[in-house]
């Protein structure tokens, strides 16, 4: 009788059919506490949203389109078979089920509906678990509006477009479109984050707010979008503009898309470079107040790279618990190990503290006070700071809990781990976003003041978390070679930050261990060294999908 060689056995099975939002504690119990002075069919509504939405992103159609939407990545097509320019990026099918599915479920409506940035928030954490290359139209498009609202007039022409449900593809006039989506191109090849240094030149046609464009856009994502919103040099200096890809009367935009960059992640996505000559495009704004019209834009797509790293980080974890459920070694399920459970456990504490602080700055957005915006002054870039430099090590951990099965494709970690940098890049790296908490330390007191409110809400509840704020405080009052010592000051904001919101809101065992880690210093230089004194069981226990 022959042996049997492959019998598999010991092997995690598929996790799919599962709740990615209902699963989630932290996710759904952080949702449920914001929208808790909301009325009951509110709640309802917003719960059956997330559910519905978790179930999808859980389902294996969700993960084999985006399986399918990163090996076949987007292609570019300059001309048609006559020679024509037509500037085209052909997308598999899988990438417009993805995105049609994240503007059906209002992932692109935030600024009009009752806890819309809330729900939107833990909409794109759970949908973009599913692929994140799609949320960069996404996010562009949700965070067009405040810009546009610059302008009344533009306002009223494209933000129901912008806000709309319904997705359609294909370039047309906006005026024959349903629904719409927007792009940004800001960076120029001498640039970069310098965007004062742009060279692209805008001539005014007459005194309407028309004009045409002269440049070259070194970073210019999702070029199949409907419209762009671009910055150029007009006559009065650095200025916003919109561009339609299609005009009014059907005729193409001048908008040559001179290549598709070759990335590290993000396959599925389309990012390019784009070449103006003679572009229309339609001033937002005043002229010279370029950064001060699209900053709002900015603002908000940063609070998605938050959003994007905390839902990467949240399936890594995922992956990782499941995968040491299912597979046992020397005589006992990994999860049982007491040495995996530590490295787990410091996964889950990292990743629900990104979760906490993703939610509490949505919910900022929905309070709209001037509290509240002062508050978000700073902690948006120190959040965009620290969430998304922590993203790329936790995958890189997570993956390492599935050994080689782990670093093979099929797993689906490789894909997580070349996605983790971007959204700590985009939109301004680490450099720039603690340069910007320190702008606003230095111009904007109030801002400061409403940081300190937030984080003493939890004093004297741990004194790691008081030693903390009282050396965060000491950090803040020394203006000696601050610049140099930038990162470290925003590092401690984002940590007393989470740790303050953990006190208050996590369980126990879960703000004990962040508190006594990430405050106290009891805690090693790589991910799996939290003291053994802990209560780890339940830190993991916690971490398991709970449904």
């Amino acid at each position: 009788m022959a042996a049997t060689t492959h019998t598999v056995s010991n092997q995690a099975p598929p996790l799919v059919g599962y709740e990615v939002y209902l699963g989630d504690r932290a996710l759904s119990e952080g949702v449920e506490r914001h929208l808790a002075d909301a009325g009951p069919e509110l709640r309802d509504e917003v719960r059956a949203e997330l559910t519905s939405l978790g179930r999808a992103a859980g389902s294996a159609q969700a993960q084999e389109w985006g399986r399918q939407a990163n090996e076949n990545p987007p292609v570019l097509r300059t001309h048609d078979r006559y020679g024509n320019r037509i500037d085209e990026v052909e997308f598999h099918p899988a990438w417009h089920r993805l995105l049609g599915h994240a503007v059906t479920a209002g992932l692109t409506d935030a600024w009009g509906r009752p806890a819309g940035h809330l729900r939107r928030a833990a909409g794109f954490f759970v949908w973009s678990q599913a692929e994140a290359g799609h949320g960069c139209p996404v996010s562009m498009t949700h965070a067009a509006v405040p810009a546009l609202r610059t302008d009344p007039e533009l306002a009223a022409e494209w933000e129901p477009r912008l806000t709309s449900h319904v997705y359609e593809e294909g370039l047309r006039p906006a005026g024959q479109k349903a629904g719409v989506l927007f792009g940004m191109g800001m960076t120029e090849k001498q640039g970069g984050s310098d965007v004062r240094a742009n060279t692209t030149s805008a001539a005014p046609l007459d005194a309407s707010g028309e004009y045409v464009l002269t440049g070259h856009k070194w970073f210019c994502s999702a070029p199949m979008s409907d419209g762009f919103l671009v910055l150029a040099q007009a006559p009065g200096g650095l200025t916003c503009f919109l561009v339609p890809r299609v005009l009014p009367d059907g005729t193409r935009n001048v908008f040559a898309v001179q290549r598709l960059k070759d990335k590290l992640g993000n396959k599925s996505n389309a990012s390019s470079e784009v070449e103006f000559d003679g572009t229309w495009a339609r001033r937002v704004g005043e002229e010279g107040r370029g950064v001060r019209t699209i900053i709002e834009m900015v603002a908000a797509t940063r609070l998605d790279c938050v959003i994007g790293s905390a839902s990467l980080m949240r399936q890594a974890l995922t992956q990782a618990v499941h995968h040491a459920e299912h597979r046992s070694a020397f005589g006992a399920p990994l999860i049982r190990q007491p040495l995996m459970r530590n490295v787990l456990a410091d996964l889950a504490l990292e990743s629900e503290a990104a979760t906490v602080l993703t939610l509490r700055l949505a919910a900022a957005y929905d309070a709209g006070t001037e509290t509240e915006r002062a508050f978000l002054r700073l902690a948006v870039p120190a959040a965009k700071y620290w969430v998304t430099k922590r993203c790329t090590p936790m995958v890189a951990e997570a993956l390492e809990c599935l050994g080689g099965n782990g670093y093979v494709e099929e797993s689906g970690l490789p894909r997580l781990l070349r996605e983790s940098p971007l959204n700590s890049i985009w939109e301004g790296s680490g450099n720039v976003q603690a340069l910007d908490v320190l702008r606003a330390l230095q111009r904007e007191p109030q801002a400061l003041n409403a940081f300190l409110q937030e984080v003493g809400l939890a004093r004297g509840a741990d004194h790691r978390l008081d030693a903390a704020i009282k050396n965060l405080l000491t950090d803040l009052a020394d203006l000696h070679g601050i610049e140099a010592r930038a990162r470290r000051v925003v590092e401690r904001m984002a940590l007393v930050l989470q740790g303050s919101l953990l006190v208050r809101w996590a369980p126990p065992e879960v703000a004990d261990a962040f508190c006594a880690s990430r405050l106290g210093g009891d805690w090693g230089s790589a991910f799996g060294t939290l003291p053994h004194t802990l209560d780890l069981g339940a830190v993991v226990e916690r971490a398991r999908i709970a449904v």
